[in-house]
């Protein structure tokens, strides 16, 4: 490949909703999106795990995530 198609990576930043995993955090990341028929704002969440060796984040701190190589099945972000 060359160096041109390589693309920046996604950051989002949300809050931790768990860290009951080991290097494993659940990051929720809320955006509002407009409605295309209605024309109302909905709030949607959605749930990442995120790859954090040795990171002691508590539930309800916000966070920086970037997207990276997929680590596991369901996990291809980790902790900026």
């Amino acid at each position: 490949m060359s160096p041109a198609t390589h693309t920046k990576p996604k950051k989002l930043s949300g809050v931790v909703v768990s860290n009951k995993m080991q290097d494993t955090l659940v990051v929720a990341v809320t955006r509002y999106v407009k409605h295309p028929k209605y024309l109302k704002f909905q709030k949607l969440v959605k749930r990442y795990q995120v790859h954090a060796p040795g990171v002691e984040k508590e539930v309800g701190e916000k966070v920086e995530i970037e997207e990276c190589r997929p680590v596991s099945k369901r996990k291809h972000f980790k902790l900026v």
